[in-house]
């Protein structure tokens, strides 16, 4: 670790990547704030750690901020009621992922009532910003959804003393956060001071790619102007390349710092926040809201009018699609998420979640998958790879379902960005095959058969 702080002058290097096309088509358009859906759908599964328990029942009256899901666990947040109304329906669903959740449905009274215990919290210490930050349910809003309380929760025996806000959105189509940025700019950078202050850092630094030169403008001035009195706060431009979105390229780029295999970003002396959750923790400090909304890119060559909505949690995704002027044609695939990283679901059904930032819909000519053919062993998905690992060897591994030989190549350690598979020539549906290994893993792990890890 640096024993000097310094803000670096362009990105350090990092390994692999691709360019994928930018297709940032709603990136000039003002988000639209959608009316209260007649109902929503909000599951007790909309974060990674244990899932919530219902904590109304099924008649309940609840209003908008009041909890209605909750967990003893560390690793989990608690859950709100987006709007007001009488809770219908308490069951199990089936989310993005394909697993079963249990939901509950509140059907809205049309008034959007606020719940009486709502008041922004009193933050003077760590202690309390942990307690603020788990209270108000918010989780990583840049689609991994891990508890922030978790995040913010810095171990003794770690030296963090790094910053680095994620402003990349490096997936294709989606302009979530470019939006925030632009729409909400001082309410990001009261929170980057804000959350500097309490952890006591001394370098903060935002890392914006270089296909939003309006975003780094607005933040610049920010940065520059004498609210950032000791010049702790810089904006990096990144070089517009997939995936410096994910916490350990970014982290690369910014400091030249590597974090260990199986470790987190504290381990590397940095906090990695996404910008949406930092203008989110900002606002909540003022208000005392809990998450309870969330601005969702809208877009595919299926969407009528593609756009950036900002919807309760739980809203559906047809209702969705339906306001921003319904499909063009029928779809014939539809992801949660980025084209990269997404889920693609069966059809919209589905109900938006804390941690989802788009619903992208995409005609038979858009969807369309090329056939793979064998490896020609070109090494592309090796190069591609910003992991450093090996997906040919993976992949042998994975078909002889030899557990040793998987881990040895470091599987758990793919991050399931999907450049190996964008990079192939043949087309391989590289991820899968690791997906699949992994899983053969975890079974392995749960009949409690011993494993080595890779190194």
């Amino acid at each position: 670790m640096q024993s000097k702080l310094t803000f670096p002058k362009k990105p350090y290097r990092t390994h692999g990547g691709v360019h994928v096309p930018h297709r940032k088509n709603t990136a000039s358009k003002q988000s639209v704030e959608m009316p209260t859906p007649k109902s929503v759908t909000i599951t007790m599964s909309q974060h990674i750690g244990a899932p919530c328990k219902p904590t109304v029942k099924v008649g309940d009256v609840v209003a908008v901020g009041q909890v209605i899901g909750d967990s003893d666990a560390f690793v989990s947040a608690p859950i709100h009621a987006s709007i007001s109304g009488t809770v219908k329906k308490i069951e199990k669903i089936t989310v993005a992922d394909g697993s079963k959740v249990e939901a509950i449905t509140i059907e809205s009274d049309g008034e959007m009532r606020v719940y009486e215990g709502i008041k922004p919290p009193v933050i003077e210490n760590i202690s309390d910003l942990l307690k603020a930050t788990r209270e108000s349910g918010l989780v990583g809003l840049g689609g991994a959804g891990f508890p922030a309380h978790v995040k913010l929760n810095i171990p003794p025996d770690k030296n963090v003393d790094t910053l680095i806000i994620n402003v990349a959105e490096c997936e294709p189509y989606i302009t979530a956060d470019h939006r925030e940025v632009l729409e909400n700019s001082w309410g990001v950078m009261s929170g980057v001071y804000a959350l500097k202050e309490i952890l006591g850092l001394k370098r903060v630094i935002i890392g914006v790619e270089n296909n939003k030169p309006d975003a780094i403008k607005v933040l610049k001035n920010i940065a520059d102007s004498e609210v950032d009195k000791y010049d702790e706060v810089r904006i990096l431009p990144l070089k517009a390349s997939y995936p410096y979105g994910a916490e350990k390229v970014l982290i690369k780029a910014c400091t030249n710092r590597t974090v260990p295999m199986g470790k987190l970003p504290s381990d590397a002396g940095c906090i990695v926040m996404n910008v949406a959750s930092i203008a989110f923790l900002a606002q909540y400090m003022k208000t005392g809201m809990p998450l309870i909304k969330k601005r969702i890119t809208v877009d595919g060559d299926a969407i009528n009018e593609p756009q950036n909505v900002i919807v309760p949690v739980g809203t559906s995704v047809k209702e969705i699609i339906d306001f921003v002027g319904g499909y063009k044609e029928e779809p014939k695939k539809i992801i949660m998420g980025g084209p990269m990283m997404g889920s693609s679901v069966s059809d919209d059904s589905l109900f938006i979640a804390k941690q989802n930032n788009a619903i992208l819909a995409f005609t038979e000519k858009e969807a369309k998958l090329q056939e793979p053919s064998a490896c020609i062993r070109c090494g592309r998905c090796v190069d591609a790879c910003p992991m450093c690992l090996m997906p040919p060897a993976i992949t042998k591994a994975v078909n002889a379902k030899d557990v040793q030989a998987m881990l040895s190549s470091n599987i758990m350690n793919c991050m399931e960005c999907g450049c190996c598979a964008y990079a192939c020539p043949a087309n391989r549906h590289i991820v899968n095959n690791i997906r699949l290994g992994k899983q053969i893993i975890n079974n392995e792990k749960k009949r409690q058969i011993p494993l080595k890890e890779g190194k």
